[in-house]
């Protein structure tokens, strides 16, 4: 794995969880939203999220702990931070890339069952 990647891996998401909340605030959603986004993606409860973000585990170990990626996420689809979300190889980089859509998708006040693939 070349140096760039494993940085990215080692990303606390507990670091970039209170960008996700002020991103979506910013735009008028809630914080309750994000983490119904977020346990859909990943299958953590409430409480499976916030322990992972107190123990300040890293995105690798966020996911790879994850309950169950919803089997709808690669309905996923678009483009984030110039990538097509469906095209990218690596598995982890692309779970992130995936939670990266939906705050975006969030923040931009698309309706939360078109958000959540219903």
């Amino acid at each position: 794995m070349d140096p760039k990647t494993a940085r990215i891996y080692r990303i606390l998401f507990s670091s970039v969880y209170p960008m996700y909340i002020q991103k979506v605030e910013k735009k008028g959603r809630t914080k309750a939203e994000l983490d119904t986004v977020i346990c859909w993606l990943t299958g953590y409860d409430a409480q499976g999220l916030q322990d992972q973000i107190d123990r300040k585990t890293d995105f690798q170990t966020f996911f790879a702990e994850a309950p169950q990626l919803n089997p709808n996420a690669s309905k996923i689809t678009g483009v984030i931070c110039g990538y097509r979300v469906e095209e990218i190889e690596d598995p982890l980089i692309q779970k992130m890339r995936y939670l990266d859509k939906l705050v975006d998708e969030l923040a931009k006040g698309r309706a939360m069952e078109k958000i959540l693939r219903q």
